[in-house]
C-alpha cells in the first residue's frame, strides 16, 4: 500500500545541493536519492550511502544519466547550465531560488508536495518553524543586543544573506549590513569602501568563507580596523558555512543556535561589564 502510495511520484532523485538531501533524510524519504553533490556533508552518512555525481557549479552529466534519474534537485541560477544540459538529455528538473527563512520552508513543502509526502513536510516545516521561535523568545530577553558584521567572503569582503541576515535577527543580533542582504547574488553584495565597516562599529564580526576556514588574524589585521569594538574585544567567531550558508534546514537549526549562544555569551558579559 504504501508503495501505490508514491508510484506517481519521484522515485529516483538526484539533489545536486545539500539541503535537499538533507531535507529528505529529515522526511524519510531518502530511499529515493541516488546521487548527491560531493560538497554535502549533511547527514554525515549520506556520503556513504549515495554517489557523488556533482559540484556546485559542475556536474558528471553521464554519470547522472547513467543513475536514470526521474527528477533533478538543483539551487539558483549558479546550475542554471547544470539543468540546461539535463534538460536537453530529456531529464525533468526543478531549480529551487530560496534565499529567505520563509522561502526555506516554503521550498520544504513543496519538496514534499512534489514527492506526494506533504503531510511529513508540513510537520517538518512546524518543528523547524518553533524552534525558530523559541530562538526570537530567548533573544528578546538579552540584556543587550549586538550589532554584527557577518563576513561570508574575505577577498573581496561579502556581507550575509538574506535568509543569515534574518537568523541574526532571531538570534537577538543587529545585521550592520541589512540593505546589501537583500541582494541575491554574491556580487552585490561586497562591501565597496572596507571603511564602512569600521564606521558601523560592530560588537561581534563572524566569518564564514564558504568552506574556506576563517582566520580571526586576517581580519584584526586589516588597515583601522583595531578600533572597531569587535576587534578590541576580541569577538571575533567562525560559524562554519556548512550549518549556516546552506539554505536549508541546517541553518534553521545548527546554524541559528550558534549564532544563539554567541549573542548570548558577549550579552551576558556586555551586561557584566556595564554592572562592574
Amino acid at each position: 500500500m504504501r508503495a501505490s502510495m508514491h508510484q506517481h511520484h519521484p522515485q529516483r532523485i538526484v539533489c545536486l545541493t545539500e539541503e535537499t538531501t538533507e531535507t529528505l533524510y529529515l522526511l524519510q524519504e531518502d530511499r529515493r536519492i541516488v546521487g548527491i553533490s560531493g560538497f554535502t556533508v549533511r547527514p554525515p552518512r549520506a556520503r556513504q550511502e549515495k554517489p557523488r555525481v556533482s559540484a556546485f557549479t559542475s556536474a558528471r552529466i553521464p554519470r547522472i544519466l547513467a543513475l536514470e534519474p526521474d527528477l533533478v534537485l538543483g539551487f539558483s541560477d549558479l546550475q542554471a547550465d547544470i539543468a540546461a544540459e539535463l534538460v536537453r538529455h530529456g531529464v525533468e528538473v526543478h531549480v529551487f531560488n530560496q534565499r529567505s527563512v520563509a522561502a526555506i520552508l516554503d521550498m520544504i513543502r513543496m519538496l514534499g508536495g512534489m514527492l506526494g509526502c506533504e503531510t511529513k513536510a508540513l510537520a517538518l516545516v512546524a518543528r523547524l518553524e518553533q524552534g525558530l521561535g523559541e530562538i526570537r523568545a530567548q533573544a528578546a530577553q538579552l540584556p543587550r543586543h549586538p550589532r554584527v558584521y557577518f563576513e561570508e567572503w574575505d577577498v573581496p569582503q561579502i556581507s550575509a544573506i538574506a535568509w543569515v541576515s534574518e537568523l541574526i535577527g532571531i538570534a537577538g543580533g543587529t545585521d550592520i549590513f541589512p540593505e546589501l542582504a537583500r541582494q541575491p547574488l554574491g556580487k552585490d553584495r561586497i562591501i565597496a569602501d572596507p571603511s564602512e565597516v569600521i564606521r558601523r562599529a560592530p560588537d561581534i564580526i563572524i566569518g564564514s568563507w564558504c568552506g574556506k576556514k576563517f582566520r580571526p588574524a586576517q581580519v584584526t589585521a586589516r588597515s583601522g580596523w583595531g578600533v572597531v569594538p569587535a576587534v578590541r574585544d576580541g569577538q571575533l567567531y567562525e560559524v562554519k558555512s556548512s550549518i549556516i550558508l546552506q539554505p536549508g534546514p541546517a541553518a534553521l537549526t545548527e546554524g541559528v543556535r550558534a549564532l544563539q549562544q554567541i549573542f548570548a555569551r558577549w550579552s551576558g558579559a556586555a551586561g557584566a561589564a556595564a554592572d562592574s
